[in-house]
C-alpha cells in the first residue's frame, strides 16, 4: 500500500515532521518515506497572517487539490472533501470540544454536529475519501468529556467510526512515560477500515489487542497484568441517542469493534534514559529579552510560597510578580450572582527543574501565567522564560523550525509570541517518530 498521507489540522507539520523522521531543517530537502498529497490548516484567530501554514508551506511547499486548486488554507468547513486527494492514512490533531449532535437518527448519514466542530470535518472527509487507515490526536480529557454526561463525546466518535466501517483502538499517552521531554499527555486514536488485511488478520481478543497485539501495544509497551479486567458496552445504534443520554467512564486505554467497546487501564513499561527539561535547555548565549526583571520575580521573600489577601490586598506592582502568580493564594471574590467567597489555590513551583521532563506547554507559553516555565539560565544563572528553540525540543521539532515563513511570497520571520503559540498547539513529534516503524510494516503487509 502506497504511503500516502492527508494531514488534517496541521498546524507546522508535527505529523509530516514525525512520520518522516525529520531531525533537521535540512531534512526537509530529502525525499520522504511517507508522501503528504493534501493538507489543511486554518487559524480562526489569525486575522492578517496564517502564520502556522504560512510557516508549514515554507518548509514542505503547498498542496493543491484533485481539480489544481489551493484550498489549504481555507476553513475546513468550506471545503470539499471530494475535491482532495485520495489517501490511505488521514492524520490530525483535532480541538477538544462539545460533540453533541443536533438530532435523533437512526444512522450517521446526514448527521450534523454543533457548528463549527471540528470533528465533523473529519467524519466528512472519511465518508468522501474512505480512508484505509486513521490517526488523530486530542487531549486526554477527551474521554472524559463533557463533565455533565461524562464518556458522551467519545462515544459519538465511536459510534461515527462504527456506522462508516472502521475498526478503532486508543490510548493516552504521556511522552514522559516513554522517556521524552515533556508531562503531555494526549489521547490517540487509531482506526482501521473492516476490509483492510489488518482488519481481518488482526487478534479477536480485546485483552490481547489492548495489551499485546494491537497498533499502540506494540508501539508502547505496557504492564500484562492479568488482573486488569476489561468494562465494556456496546453503543446504541441511534448517535442521536448516545449525544442525548450515553455515559460511561473510558480507561486509558481501548478498542471499539462493530459499537462494542472494550476499555481497561494499562500501565506503561518504559527503561530507558529519560530526557529532562535540562537536556533540552539552550546553554551558550541567550538573548536578553529572554530575562526577567529583579523587580518581576518576588514581592516579598523567595522562600515564602503563599500570599492571604483575606485581610489586606497587595499592590499591583506584587501582585504582578512571578512569586505571586505561581504561589498559592487566598483572596476574597464576588460571583456574578453578588455571592461572596473566599478563592484559594495551592502554589506550582516557581523555577522548572532541570533533572525532570518539561511541563506541558500550553499556547500561553511566555505569558505571565502559572503555566508558564521560567527557568534558570546554564551560563550566567539569571532567571529567565524559555526560547523558541527551547519550545520547539520540547516538542521535538527541528531548531528553529517556526523562525522562516513564507508569507505572500516573501520569508519573513515568525513573531516571538507566535513561534510559542505554535508550540503549545502541537503534539509531540517523537511519539509519532515511534509509531511509525509500526506504521510502515502495516502498510507494507496491505
Amino acid at each position: 500500500m502506497d504511503k500516502t498521507v492527508c494531514e488534517m489540522f496541521a498546524g507546522v507539520g508535527g505529523f509530516r515532521c514525525g512520520l518522516n523522521h525529520i531531525k533537521e531543517l535540512s531534512d526537509t530537502k530529502k525525499t520522504e518515506k511517507w508522501t503528504t498529497v493534501w493538507f489543511s490548516q486554518w487559524e480562526p484567530l489569525d486575522k492578517t497572517t496564517q502564520w502556522a501554514h504560512s510557516c508549514y508551506v515554507n518548509k514542505f511547499g503547498d498542496s493543491p487539490d484533485i481539480n489544481g486548486n489551493y484550498t489549504t488554507n481555507w476553513d475546513i468547513n468550506a471545503v470539499d472533501k471530494t475535491t482532495v486527494p485520495d489517501h490511505n492514512l488521514l492524520v490530525g490533531g483535532f480541538p477538544c470540544q462539545d460533540y453533541s449532535v443536533a438530532s435523533t437518527l437512526i444512522t450517521s448519514k446526514g448527521l450534523e454536529g454543533k457548528k463549527g466542530v471540528l470533528w465533523w470535518d473529519i467524519r466528512d472527509m472519511l465518508e468522501a475519501k474512505k480512508s484505509p487507515f486513521v490517526l488523530l490526536e486530542n487531549v486526554d480529557r477527551l474521554l472524559k468529556s463533557p463533565a455533565k454526561q461524562r464518556g458522551r463525546d467519545f462515544g459519538v466518535i465511536l459510534a461515527c467510526f462504527r456506522d462508516l466501517g472502521y475498526t478503532v483502538e486508543w490510548r493516552v499517552i504521556n511522552a514522559a512515560d516513554y522517556g521524552y521531554q515533556q508531562r503531555r499527555r494526549r489521547t490517540f486514536i487509531f482506526a482501521y477500515r473492516n476490509d483492510t488485511k489488518y482488519a481481518l488478520r488482526s487478534n479477536k481478543n480485546p485483552s490481547s489487542i489492548i495489551i499485546e497485539d494491537g497498533f499502540f501495544a506494540k508501539c508502547f509497551p505496557v504492564v500484562n497484568n492479568i488482573e486488569n479486567k476489561l468494562s465494556s458496552v456496546t453503543l446504541s445504534d441511534s448517535i442521536g441517542e448516545i449525544s442525548n443520554k450515553f455515559h460511561f467512564n473510558f480507561d486509558n486505554s481501548g478498542y471499539m469493534k462493530d459499537g462494542t467497546v472494550y476499555t481497561v487501564k494499562t500501565t506503561p513499561i518504559f527503561n530507558g534514559y529519560q530526557i529532562t527539561l535540562g537536556d533540552i535547555m539552550e546553554d551558550g548565549d541567550v538573548d536578553s529579552s529572554y530575562y526577567i526583571a529583579e523587580n518581576r520575580l518576588y514581592w516579598t521573600d523567595p522562600l515564602v510560597k503563599r500570599s492571604d489577601e483575606s485581610e489586606n490586598r497587595l499592590t499591583e506592582e506584587q501582585r504582578h510578580t512571578w512569586q505571586y502568580i505561581k504561589g498559592g493564594k487566598r483572596l476574597p471574590r464576588k460571583a456574578s450572582n453578588g455571592h461572596e467567597y473566599m478563592y484559594s489555590e495551592g502554589p506550582v513551583p516557581m523555577i522548572d527543574e532541570y533533572d525532570k521532563p518539561a511541563r506541558t506547554m500550553l499556547t500561553g507559553e511566555g505569558t505571565f501565567n502559572r503555566s508558564t516555565h521560567i527557568v534558570k539560565d546554564k551560563q550566567i544563572g539569571r532567571i529567565r522564560l524559555l526560547t523558541a528553540v527551547e519550545t520547539e525540543r520540547i516538542q521535538g521539532f527541528p531548531d528553529n523550525w517556526t523562525k522562516y515563513c513564507s508569507v505572500n511570497g516573501a520569508i519573513v520571520e515568525m513573531p516571538l509570541n507566535k513561534r510559542r503559540f505554535m508550540m503549545g498547539n502541537a503534539l509531540v513529534v517523537n511519539l509519532i517518530e515511534q509509531m511509525e516503524p509500526v506504521l510502515s510494516q502495516i502498510f507494507e503487509e496491505e
